[in-house]
């Protein structure tokens, strides 16, 4: 009875474990720090580049495994009666004797032929030598060995082959099996190095989404201000029903893109949930106006991972010639086997066993030109990816200068468009104080507004853009 209770016991403490784990508590106030921390222990990208370099690395193992030969056992189970099959099964197990081949018949002749002698061995060698008498015996077809009884033969075999010499091809798998570990590490620095970008803009996105919220929600309070006054004004005549209409336009408006700003932030969070494979709730603001890339291009080229995929791509394409090259270079191995056969199952196995040592030396000395056709066709693909990486340095380096100028046409942007904001932002004030003393109309207020938010529209565009791509310098580099 105490077991039943300590067993219920243990499921119940599962399933509490369980529990606890699907309902872990979500991120709040994430810093970017831990975030991008949290991004390389639990992404599930980053997890799939992470078994593609385990297997990568496994495959060192495999070719570093051929060095060290082959050993195969083998066992047969056989039952027969053809007659070469069992006179085999007789001479591999060392159990062949003259009765097998038909001595006994044979002898049985002779006996015949010496009782004809009378025992005189003059006469006896005489009918040996008469020509019927020998066509006779010889055309006797011995039962024993024409028509054996089935026989059951089973047979233990241990057989080790190594290679003592290729031609460095072994060699050279392993180098380019190190070299593939290396470019599966790099394609997975590769992946973090993209999510990492990710989470990044992210967090930029989120921080420039919620300064557009605050200063968005500020209007709001500015129009429904403005909405309050025309509704007072209306009330003492001094303002009509299609100034009241434009004004609460106006607020639509503002609530629409409230509303559509609010929603690309709750996308941008679930989309850093998928990120960290974990909720997020809300995150710590990263400062918008500090944020800055000032990585030399020497740096960049020094580091980019396509670089140094590139750069390994024509190491291992280097490595290929040494393999195709190696088919003009013997190939040398050897081989021992051990084995023991009986007509019962691992019978008399010390006094039946057997073995065999051997080398063999090969070389092609003649394909039809294939194997320097091969090896030709390798040093054209090395030059092709020696091309490629001064194609791809190249490249990048355009890409860097093409996003630098990118970032600080948008630095000037940025800087001009604040004062445009703040400048606007003046106006509407003047504009709203004019109207409650009547000194302009509400077309004006809500003109000057709109520019307000025209301008801080664009602000948002332009920095969103500037970060994106310090960002992309982020990536080049890293």
């Amino acid at each position: 009875m105490g077991l039943k209770y300590l067993w219920l016991f243990a499921v119940f403490c599962t399933f509490l474990y369980a529990e606890d784990l699907n309902t872990s508590k979500p991120y709040v106030n994430l810093p970017l720090k831990k975030a991008l921390q949290l991004t390389n222990r639990q992404n599930i990208e980053i997890d799939i580049a992470e078994f593609d370099r385990k297997i990568a690395k496994l495959g060192v193992k495999v070719a570093n495994g051929y060095n060290y030969g082959k050993l195969d056992a083998t066992l047969m189970g056989l039952r027969s009666n053809d007659a070469g099959n069992v006179f085999g099964f007789k001479l591999q197990s060392r159990e062949a004797t003259f009765a097998d081949f038909g001595f006994d018949e044979f002898l049985g002749g002779v006996g015949q032929a010496l009782q004809m002698s009378g025992g005189d061995f003059g006469a006896f060698s005489n009918i040996m030598q008469n020509p019927q008498m020998a066509q006779q015996l010889l055309s006797t077809a011995p039962k024993n060995l024409n028509n054996p009884d089935a026989m059951n033969h089973y047979d233990l075999k241990l057989m080790y082959m190594i290679p003592l010499y290729t031609g460095n091809k072994l060699s050279s798998y392993k180098k380019i099996a190190d070299d593939m570990t290396k470019m599966a590490r790099l394609n997975k620095q590769k992946v973090e190095a993209q999510k990492s970008f990710e989470v990044r803009k992210t967090f930029y996105d989120i921080s420039l989404l919620d300064k557009f919220v605050h200063d968005l929600s500020t209007i709001k309070r500015n129009i429904e201000q403005l909405r309050d006054a025309t509704i007072e004004f209306k009330k003492e005549g001094y303002a009509k029903n299609t100034d009241l209409l434009e004004v609460e336009s106006k607020l639509s408006n503002v609530d629409r893109m409230l509303f559509q700003a609010k929603a690309n932030r709750e996308l941008s969070y679930d989309f850093l949930s998928f990120l960290l494979d974990h909720e997020v709730k809300s995150i710590k603001h990263v400062s918008l106006d500090t944020f800055d890339c000032k990585i030399p291009l020497k740096n960049v080229l020094k580091r980019n991972r396509d670089i140094k995929k590139a750069e390994m791509g024509l190491k291992i394409q280097s490595e290929m010639i040494d393999v195709k090259s190696s088919a003009f270079k013997p190939e040398v191995g050897a081989f021992v086997e051990y084995g023991s056969s009986d007509d019962t199952f691992l019978g008399n196995f010390k006094d039946h066993d057997r073995y065999t040592l051997g080398v063999q030396a090969k070389m092609n000395l003649f394909n039809g030109g294939v194997d320097m056709n091969k090896v030709e066709q390798e040093k054209l693909k090395r030059l092709k990816v020696k091309r490629q990486v001064e194609l791809a340095k190249k490249g990048i380096a355009l890409k860097y200068k093409k996003i630098t100028t990118e970032i600080a046409n948008a630095d000037k942007q940025v800087e001009s468009l604040k004062k445009e904001l703040e400048l606007a932002q003046e106006i509407y004030n003047n504009y709203q104080e004019r109207y409650k003393e009547g000194l302009a109309s509400i077309n004006d207020v809500v003109i000057k507004q709109s520019k307000q938010i025209e301008k801080l529209l664009n602000l948002l565009k332009t920095q969103n853009l500037r970060n994106q791509k310090i960002l992309e310098v982020y990536r080049l580099a890293y």
